[in-house]
């Protein structure tokens, strides 16, 4: 395995650690603000602004981003994505400390399959990781546009269901998924440096929805499903797309197993129970008091 590639693996690890404990800071802070809307989003801003808790989880997970786009400029996005989807269990882990309650056996099928698939990427890297290929602008351009479009469409429908908090996430998800693939596009640099503008586009309005998703629903509901779209677009973009190769043989089988694996661990962890829940959360609603356990883990 190449060097910058071993060091692009470890920088998505932490990366992914720092970003998914973020979530669980961001998620404790928002529920306790005042109703967050898109009707008002200066007023919603202001509110996130003037929220240290917040704040100190927004600086996590910008830290975390930092690290995510090291990652990127040093190996593929489909490698660095797999590393970053099994952060999940990370995020299930944590969040059931903070609630208290234990994780169902679905979650932790979910933490299980996401670490064999980490595995499994680890083995199918011995001779080598991906190599980036450019793929072309136009392919880029179309992927950006569809994502965007059904971001619009899965919020405008679920704006009109009963579960808005699932739309939120969806949509927060996907636009985040925009925010990743932009980003490894920019990395290339000269005339794609402008798809920034696409990046902070994805991250920004990503992130505004997950937020209104916290104040209706628990951090592991929102996060999860947000999390999933994140990295399994990512992943289907950067060998579609980008044209990323996979290895033949034994270790492209091993390889594209640990894609589903990662994957197929966060659909699990994110899933609702059957009876209509999520992995074991509090409920969050806008304005609740904070518990003073989750308060005094995520500020430890």
């Amino acid at each position: 395995m190449h060097l910058h590639t071993v060091v692009a693996l470890i920088l998505a690890a932490v990366s992914t650690t720092l970003i998914n404990l973020a979530y669980l800071r961001e998620h404790s802070a928002a529920a306790d603000l005042p109703p967050l809307t898109l009707r008002d989003p200066a007023g919603s801003v202001r509110l996130l602004l003037g929220s240290r808790a917040w704040l100190a989880g927004f600086a996590m997970e910008t830290t975390g981003f930092a690290l995510y786009v090291a990652a990127l400029a040093l190996a593929s996005l489909a490698l660095v994505q797999s590393v970053a989807a099994g952060g999940i269990g990370v995020l299930a882990y944590v969040g059931a400390r903070v609630s208290g309650a234990r994780l169902g056996r679905r979650q932790l099928s979910g933490v299980t399959l996401s670490v064999l698939g980490l595995l499994a990427l680890a083995v199918s890297l011995v001779n080598g990781g991906g190599q980036d290929h450019a793929g072309s602008t136009s392919g880029i351009v179309a992927w950006i546009a569809v994502t965007a479009a059904v971001a619009v469409a899965v919020l405008v429908a679920g704006r009109r269901s009963s579960s808005p908090a699932v739309a939120y996430a969806v949509a927060g998800g996907l636009l985040f998924s925009m925010g990743d693939f932009s980003t490894k596009v920019a990395t290339e640099g000269g005339v794609r440096f402008v798809f920034v503008a696409t990046m902070l586009l994805g991250y920004g309005l990503g992130t505004s929805l997950i937020q209104m998703g916290y104040q209706r629903a628990g951090p592991l509901t929102v996060a999860g499903l947000a999390t999933l779209m994140t990295n399994a677009l990512p992943i289907l973009a950067g060998t579609v797309v980008l044209h990323e190769p996979v290895p033949s043989g034994a270790l492209g089988v091993l390889r594209v197993l640990a894609f589903v694996l990662v994957i197929a661990g966060a659909v699990l962890i994110a899933a609702p129970r059957a009876g209509g829940s999520a992995a074991p959360e509090p409920p969050t609603r806008p304005g609740r008091s904070r518990r003073a356990a989750g308060s005094e883990l995520l500020s430890s």
